[in-house]
């Protein structure tokens, strides 16, 4: 549901009007603060505030690829300080893979889905060869991705890499409450501050903030036993109740990962599951870790969605085409080029 608009009184924000685009249909929300927390797309939500508004954020692109675990056996990972363009390099044991990264290129094109660029392929590759047990060929790579960083903008700093990756808020004169940059490593800290402004702003109760001790939601203190399900902490025992119910659930939706039936089941019951992308992509890892298995998820994956959200036909072959167009962006071309 993306804000359209938002809705002011004398100059001041007073929440937002936002569209479900299931049914079209756009709804009010008011609010006594309203946070805009919306990364690389900061400054679009901002122009909906103030159409001059000045940007605060550059785009930098960052591209990494997966590989099979056997580039990097064991549980350690390796961290390079220096690469040719000045940034860290790592390989990373992650779901029994190996992810590699990173590039830092900025970009003026802000997507929802970027495109990892055929050099930053060749670069990774290239200098990943010099610390893994082995050259990786673009025949290896099981999947590729890219992110965009919401960097703040400082000066007239030439490169994105020259930026901090600190986190600053920026408060308009409409009350309009930007977080911007920063890191997944510090987004607690981030959190806090950002909720600090808030409760000032909107004159809310003032409280202490429980964000140190505060445990998410599937905390388990021991995964060990759960195997692949460990990511789901204490919720892990539902799924498989669910599979106990319906052998066809526990089978894996595919040989190449561990993903089954059931995790899809409970998805879209218990975690607002509402597309085959949302599968793919973010209830499970499968896009990031291996395109080309999941592509062969696609149609398991979009049967089960159908079923359980009561979908048709049509629906489903809507899914399938929409998935299968976004998998193929995450397979790596295969070309003479030895990197």
């Amino acid at each position: 549901m993306p804000v359209v608009s938002l809705i002011k009184e004398d100059g001041l924000l007073a929440g937002a009007v936002i569209r479900d685009l299931e049914t079209g249909s756009e709804h009010q929300v008011r609010a006594r603060a309203v946070i805009n927390a919306t990364g690389v797309f900061s400054d679009g939500v901002r122009k909906l505030d103030e159409a001059d508004a000045k940007s605060v954020v550059a785009a930098s692109q960052g591209s990494h690829v997966v590989l099979p675990k056997a580039f990097l056996p064991g549980n350690s990972a390796i961290m390079v300080p220096h690469t040719p363009d000045g940034r860290v390099m790592f390989a990373v044991p992650w779901h029994d893979h190996v992810v590699v990264g990173t590039t830092d290129i900025g970009v003026d094109d802000v997507s929802l889905e970027p495109v990892p660029m055929d050099e930053e392929i060749g670069f990774i590759l290239t200098n990943a060869a010099k610390y893994l047990t082995k050259a990786p060929s673009r025949s290896d790579v099981l999947s590729v991705y890219a992110g965009l960083r919401p960097l703040v903008k400082v000066g007239d700093a030439k490169s994105t890499a020259a930026l901090s990756r600190d986190h600053t808020i920026h408060v308009d004169d409409s009350g309009l409450l930007t977080i911007a940059g920063g890191k997944w490593t510090t987004y607690r800290h981030m959190a806090e501050d950002c909720v600090d402004h808030a409760i000032t702003l909107g004159r809310l109760d003032e409280k202490p903030c429980a964000t140190r001790t505060l445990h998410i939601h599937g905390y388990r203190e021991e995964i060990e036993d759960l195997g692949h399900l460990g990511v789901y902490g204490s919720d892990a025992t539902e799924i498989k109740a669910i599979a106990a119910l319906d052998a066809s659930l526990a089978a894996p939706l595919d040989p190449s990962l561990p993903y089954i039936g059931a995790e899809v089941v409970w998805a879209a019951r218990e975690e607002m599951a509402r597309t085959v992308d949302d599968i793919l992509s973010r209830r499970t890892r499968a896009l990031f870790l291996n395109a080309k298995a999941a592509q062969r998820m696609i149609e398991p994956v979009a049967a089960l969605l159908a079923r359980e959200l009561g979908r048709d036909d049509t629906w489903k072959r809507e899914q399938i085409a929409s998935a299968s167009a976004l998998a193929a962006m995450y397979v790596v071309p295969v070309n003479d080029n030895p990197n």
